[in-house]
C-alpha cells in the first residue's frame, strides 16, 4: 500500500458499528469489479493462509454469493452474503451472516454498506458494518477482525495492480486497405508470429439494414494481429463504393483502448472537439464500445473500451 492513500478504520461499540474509509491507487471501474465478481473476490478476500473460494455467486438485487474461507488443514467456514441493494459502480448494501456448508444461515448476522467514488484516477471504498449484535462484534473483533480486514486490503492493492498493468491504456494503428488487408496481414503474421484475434468479414454482418455487394462480401471489415504483449495491428479493406485510398499518403487511424467506457467518453469528448465525429461513441457490432472522429488536426482516431477483456482492448 502506498503510504499516502486514506485508510480509516473506526470502531464504534455503542452504535455497533465499524466505519471503514479505504482509498486505492486504480480506476472506479475496476475497484468495483474487484468487490463484485467472484473470480476477483477470491484472489484477495480472505487473508493469508486462509483463501477464500466462491461456490456460486449472483450480483443483484435478491442474489446471493454462498463462499468459503479454507484453513491450510482443509477446513471450511461457509458464510453468505444477501445482496439488498445495487447501483452500479457507485453503491450496494448486502447482508452478511455464517452458514452452514448446506446454506443454513447462523444469526445474527450484519449489514455491509459499501460507497464508491473517484477522484485523480484513484477510488475511496466507504464501508459501514452495523452488527446486529454487540456480542457478535465483539467476538469478531477478538478473532482478529481488523488485522484479518487490513490483510485483505493489502492483497487488494496487489490485485488492482495486476489488473491495472494487465488494462493498461494502449495506443495501436488501424490501417486501411485497397482490398488486399487479408494478404498484406498475412505477410505481417509471418514476420511477427502469433494468430489472428479477431477476423471479421463484410458479410459477417450483411443483413436488411446493411447490404454488401456480392463482390466486397469477402472483404475485410476488421483484421487483429498481436503484435509482442500489449500492441496490435489492426486494418480493413475500404468498400469500392467509399472510393480508394491513397497508397502513398498516410492511410492509417490511431485507436486508443481505456479502462472503461466512462474514460472512453471523455477522452472521445476531448479529442474530437473542434473536429469531425465520423461515428458516434456507442455499442459496435463486434462488442466493443467505440466511437471514430478526425481531430481538428486532420488526425483520425477511434477510442475504444472491450468489455470482454475488462479494457485491455482486442
Amino acid at each position: 500500500m502506498n503510504n499516502d492513500l486514506l485508510f480509516d478504520f473506526n470502531v464504534d461499540k455503542a452504535a455497533k458499528t465499524v466505519v471503514i474509509a479505504r482509498e486505492f491507487n486504480a480506476g472506479l471501474s475496476i475497484v468495483w469489479d474487484a468487490f463484485t465478481k467472484p473470480e476477483l473476490l477470491d484472489q484477495w478476500g480472505a487473508p493469508a493462509p486462509v483463501r477464500a473460494r466462491t461456490k456460486y455467486m449472483d450480483f443483484k438485487v435478491g442474489g446471493q454469493r454462498f463462499y468459503a474461507m479454507i484453513s491450510p488443514d482443509g477446513q471450511e467456514r461457509w458464510a453468505i452474503q444477501r445482496y439488498t441493494s445495487i447501483t452500479p459502480k457507485t453503491h450496494f448494501k448486502m447482508y452478511n451472516s455464517f452458514a452452514d456448508k448446506d446454506e443454513n444461515p447462523e444469526l445474527p448476522g450484519s449489514e455491509w454498506d459499501y460507497l464508491f467514488s473517484e477522484q485523480n484516477g484513484r477510488t475511496t471504498v466507504s464501508i459501514t458494518i452495523f452488527n446486529e449484535s454487540l456480542a457478535r462484534m465483539e467476538r469478531m473483533i477478538e478473532m482478529g477482525f481488523t488485522e484479518g480486514f487490513k490483510m485483505t486490503m493489502s492483497n487488494l492493492d496487489q490485485v488492482l495492480e495486476k489488473l491495472k498493468n494487465k488494462n493498461m491504456r494502449t495506443i495501436n494503428p488501424w490501417i486501411n486497405f485497397n482490398g488486399n488487408a487479408e494478404e498484406a496481414f498475412n505477410f505481417y503474421k509471418s514476420v511477427f508470429g502469433g494468430e489472428f484475434t479477431k477476423v471479421i468479414r463484410f458479410k459477417d454482418l450483411a443483413g436488411p439494414d446493411f447490404q454488401v455487394p456480392e463482390n466486397e462480401a469477402n472483404k475485410i471489415m476488421r483484421i487483429d494481429l498481436p503484435v509482442g504483449k500489449h500492441n496490435v495491428l489492426i486494418a480493413n479493406d475500404v468498400p469500392e463504393f467509399m472510393g480508394r485510398v491513397n497508397e502513398n499518403e498516410n492511410r492509417s487511424k490511431i485507436v486508443l483502448n481505456t479502462e472503461s467506457p466512462e474514460e472512453a467518453d471523455k477522452i472521445f469528448n476531448g479529442l474530437s472537439a473542434g473536429g469531425a465525429v465520423e461515428g458516434d461513441i456507442g455499442d459496435t457490432p463486434w462488442g466493443t464500445y467505440a466511437g471514430m472522429f478526425r481531430d481538428k488536426y486532420g488526425i483520425e482516431w477511434i477510442v475504444e473500451f472491450s468489455p470482454a477483456t475488462g479494457g485491455k482492448g482486442f
